[in-house]
């Protein structure tokens, strides 16, 4: 966080945004305690952000950044605060909604009363524990996040939210205050499911599986990643490397990490969460980065499940859930496993070990069992295999694409075909295999020769004519096959990043 602000201070204002995606929830709460009316609080709450921005520069440190833009909020909302009465309480869109088309009349007159009481139980709170339930519960932000910005510790913010849920309890008469306001402000959906493509969650919901769905968009067996993948200074860097090697915008990436954050954090709303990812290292590493995250949260009474799978009847070569059609992926919903304590370990585990810099926590990874997680261990021997070999200088995709090329391949269709299926440990994608044959027919002493001109296709940038140059191996590529040569670093045999690992 601390990065961001630098870099916003220094006028960056990508920083910013991200800035004023993290806080606005925070920002809202304090502004609507002041006020008690939902649109001057959003009126308080832009020119809090405002000013923020205009005077960033003259804050002195990072660290104060949070009680600085609270002071300033309050200012603003004190200015406006005799144009309304206080504490009106907050009836959201979707609640209203939601309620609205329930077809039975007793349900919707119960709920509107149901929820009348429950936020105006929260406006009957002390301040204190009024502010702390919104950021917490209605908000969904960490205990650590609200301490920070609170300026207070987080065992006093967890007394306040124990003294609230007594207050709650009592007021409403129910046994889980956020059970009572989960079901009214979710509208009943209970269930969130997170996927790694847009393709699959179509389908999941053409076959009628309920709850929610989250794509977690990205590509962690690509270019550089770190132990913290959400700090300013690991986003950035990502950003700036895949808009360089695969075209990926940096705005379209950085705003892809702010809302999957935002997402995140919103997990504890649902009663259960349900994480689909395959058997591949593209999906295990975001399998381990989320596990790994889920795991540090705190989880209250949210479910987390894995359904996590290698093969599927009637399907030869599995590589994803998108080659399945919609009544055959029906066929999966309820079969999801619980996560454990296990999961949670040795997916930390194998995070820490695949985004370090250290080649040796890579190699002693696969020291310890990893039946926890029963497809962590083939994903990430595929990771160990993309490395430079001892015998010839290749990595299992630059040695599978040139065999591909030597055997007659040359359409570059059909060399991405025909690699994927033998790899499929790897889930490669199109866009980082082009950029691997790129680097193979580039430098020095490269490894394949390329017919016909133009650039190699990248993110929302195709090459029509690309289909129709043709690779063969050069005669260096050929002595390696034939264990007369070995690559060399001109080759284009090394990529630069596998995990934390920086090859060159």
């Amino acid at each position: 966080m601390e990065s961001w602000i630098e870099k916003a201070k220094s006028g960056d204002s990508e920083s910013w945004a991200i800035l004023v995606e993290r806080y606005k929830g925070m920002v809202f709460a304090v502004a609507y305690e002041r006020l008690g009316d939902v649109h001057l609080a959003e009126d308080a709450m832009q020119e809090a952000f405002a000013e923020a921005f205009g005077s960033l520069e003259r804050l002195e440190e990072a660290q104060a950044f949070s009680a600085w833009l609270r002071t300033i909020v309050r200012r603003k909302a004190s200015k406006l605060s005799k144009r309304t009465d206080r504490h009106k309480p907050i009836q959201s869109e979707t609640e209203n909604k939601w309620i609205d088309a329930e077809p039975d009349t007793a349900i919707v007159a119960e709920r509107r009363e149901l929820r009348r009481t429950l936020y105006a139980s929260v406006d009957a709170l002390p301040d204190k524990l009024r502010l702390s339930v919104r950021l917490y519960y209605l908000e969904g932000y960490a205990v650590r996040e609200i301490a920070d910005f609170l300026n207070i510790s987080e065992s006093a913010l967890k007394k306040r939210l124990f003294d609230a849920r007594l207050r709650l309890r009592s007021a409403l008469h129910v046994s889980d205050f956020f059970a009572a306001f989960r079901d009214l402000h979710e509208g009943g959906k209970h269930m969130l499911h997170i996927v790694n493509g847009d393709h699959t969650a179509n389908l999941m919901r053409e076959a009628g599986i309920q709850g929610e769905v989250v794509v977690w968009r990205e590509l962690y067996p690509f270019g550089p990643v770190f132990s913290d993948m959400e700090e300013a200074s690991a986003i950035f860097t990502r950003a700036e490397v895949l808009e360089r090697e695969l075209g990926i915008p940096r705005a379209l990436y950085l705003d892809g990490c702010a809302e999957q954050q935002r997402q995140l954090r919103k997990i504890e709303d649902f009663e259960e969460v349900v994480l689909w990812f395959e058997h591949d290292l593209f999906d295990q590493t975001m399998l381990s980065l989320l596990l790994d995250r889920i795991g540090r949260m705190q989880r209250r009474r949210t479910r987390v499940s894995l359904l996590s799978i290698g093969e599927f009847p009637g399907v030869e070569v599995f590589h994803a859930f998108g080659q399945l059609k919609p009544e055959q992926l029906q066929t999966l919903s309820g079969t999801w496993q619980p996560v454990g304590e296990a999961q949670y370990e040795l997916a930390s585990r194998f995070w820490a070990a695949y985004s370090s810099p250290d080649p040796m926590e890579h190699a002693r990874f696969l020291e310890a069992g990893t039946e926890a997680l029963p497809f962590a261990r083939a994903a990430f021997e595929a990771h160990l295999a993309r490395l430079p070999s001892a015998s010839d200088g290749l990595g299992s995709i630059q040695r599978a694409a040139l065999e591909a090329a030597a055997s007659g391949i040359s359409a570059p269709g059909e060399l991405f075909r025909r690699v994927v299926d033998r790899l499929v440990a790897l889930g490669l994608g199109d866009l980082e295999f082009w950029r691997y044959l790129e680097d193979m027919t580039a430098g020095s002493s490269p490894l394949l020769c390329v017919s016909g001109s133009g650039k190699f296709p990248k993110f929302d940038s195709p090459e029509p004519n690309f289909e129709h140059r043709r690779f063969e191996p050069t005669t260096l590529g050929k002595q390696i096959l034939a264990g007369e040569a070995f690559a060399p670093p001109s080759s284009g045999a090394y990529p630069n990043w596998a995990g934390g690992l920086r090859l060159k």
